[in-house]
């Protein structure tokens, strides 16, 4: 299986966003959102398009339904399932509808909207609006909206492109994504970050953080990443229900190509390219959720017009430090910069699964041998929260460990602020790393 990497170059200490796409093995800069929207519909009604916001969260085995630019296609298994999501800002009446048609013959399908069924009998093959039913909200947040086949006389149940709202709840905030140029981002959902300061006349040669991930947010699709600097990242990703890796990537510089100079046993490197190139190293390991990993980096001139940068990853499993690799970037000379860390989704048919990540315990030790903590990180998110195609993101302190947290994607409600800084509180303890005798 292929491993891709996407990015969103610029420095988030200087208030810009990174992130990085690890689904082909190419380099994809996304670094503003276009304001091209499909035509809203008349104040209070919108039409909620399942090309930009739905997923096909139930798929059994031998089905073959899918969300495309069209909306819901290939429908004719009556056990699958297919999940449309919006956020409304206020309480009130939400009325639901759907846009769609069938076939031939008659389709009679079942609505639900957040746990309350409605079902309705559907014919016509040329795309009718039909009237569902009306529920009350009672809260402001994300609705969910599950579509399922109950019966059909024809070849399978219909098409649907929209989910039609309105009523008192949708009179204003009404959160959704109707950016089509950019619907495969926001099924994926927003990417978020945490962006960390160096003390002004420190010079960064070591980074050192630590990931926790919760049990059960260790979704497929998921990078969290640890160690990001200006011109790579290294973190721990979830790429299928059975393979995870450890990923270590460095970009090419602006003259000239990245080049490996060694890496550890198992390691796999290769190239990889796009818009922006690089070379890339992993590690297949199989990590474990509730378990901490420690990430070091360490970046260091080679004094001959090259820059040297090289990662470990400290496995309990093992009890040792392991050695990914070691790359150059040929006619730059750099210390540690732009230190960062982020979770995102990578896989657009997942981006209704919820995951979250702690970091914990970032140290740098300057080119001098001193060891500084990192207790303070600003809390960004990428174009597809900026530009409001989703609300689900978040970040900040862990009430119960006092790490950071990012969280991203599964459609919660309360979200938390981006461009918001956080401090936590400092363990004094550095860390014990016997740098002389890593592997």
């Amino acid at each position: 299986m292929k491993v891709n990497i996407r990015f969103i170059l610029a420095l988030m200490v200087s208030a810009a966003l990174l992130s990085c796409n690890k689904s082909d093995d190419t380099l994809t800069a996304r670094t503003t959102a276009k304001a091209q929207t499909e035509t809203v519909p008349a104040a209070s009604s919108y039409a909620v398009a399942l090309a930009g916001n739905a997923f096909v969260t139930n798929l059994p085995s031998g089905a073959s339904e899918v969300i495309t630019s069209n909306g819901l296609g290939n429908w004719t298994n009556a056990n699958s399932v297919t999940s449309a999501y919006f956020r409304l800002g206020l309480t009130g009446t939400l009325k639901v509808g759907v846009r769609m048609k069938v076939p031939s013959g008659t389709s009679v399908i079942k609505v639900t909207v957040n746990g309350t069924a409605f079902t309705k009998t559907v014919t016509g093959n040329s795309y009718i609006d039909y009237n569902i039913d009306s529920i009350n909200i009672t809260s402001a947040g994300y609705v969910k909206v599950d579509l399922q086949g109950v019966s059909k006389t024809g070849s399978y149940f219909g098409d649907v492109s929209h989910i039609l709202i309105s009523g008192s709840a949708t009179a204003n905030s009404v959160t959704y994504a109707n950016d089509a140029t950019n619907y495969y981002w926001s099924r994926r959902g927003p990417s978020v970050h945490l962006g960390y300061t160096i003390p002004s006349g420190t010079t960064a040669e070591w980074f050192y953080n630590e990931v926790t991930v919760p049990a059960g947010e260790d979704k497929i699709g998921s990078y969290f990443m640890s160690n990001g600097f200006n011109g790579g990242y290294f973190g721990i990703q979830v790429n299928s229900a059975t393979e995870r890796r450890v990923l270590f990537s460095i970009w090419d510089p602006a003259v000239g190509k990245t080049s490996l100079v060694r890496k550890g046993t198992g390691v796999v490197d290769n190239a990889f390219g796009g818009e922006g190139t690089g070379g890339q190293s992993y590690l297949v390991f199989n990590w474990q959720a509730g378990t901490t990993y420690k990430f070091l980096t360490h970046v260091l001139p080679d004094g001959a017009g090259g820059t040297d940068f090289s990662s470990w990853i400290y496995t309990p499993e093992t009890s040792s430090w392991r050695f990914i690799a070691t790359w150059k970037q040929p006619n730059t000379t750099t210390y540690l910069g732009g230190l960062y860390s982020f979770l995102e989704n990578f896989n657009d048919t997942k981006g209704y699964l919820g995951r979250s990540a702690q970091y914990s315990n970032a140290w740098i030790r300057s080119t001098a041998g001193v060891w500084t903590e990192i207790t303070s990180a600003k809390f960004t998110a990428d174009a597809t929260a900026t530009a409001d195609q989703r609300r689900d993101y978040a970040g900040g302190i862990d009430s119960g460990t006092g790490r950071f947290f990012l969280k991203n994607c599964g459609f919660f409600s309360n979200y938390v602020n981006y461009n918001t800084t956080f401090t936590r509180t400092a363990t004094g303890v550095a860390p014990t790393v016997n740098l002389t005798t890593l592997p």
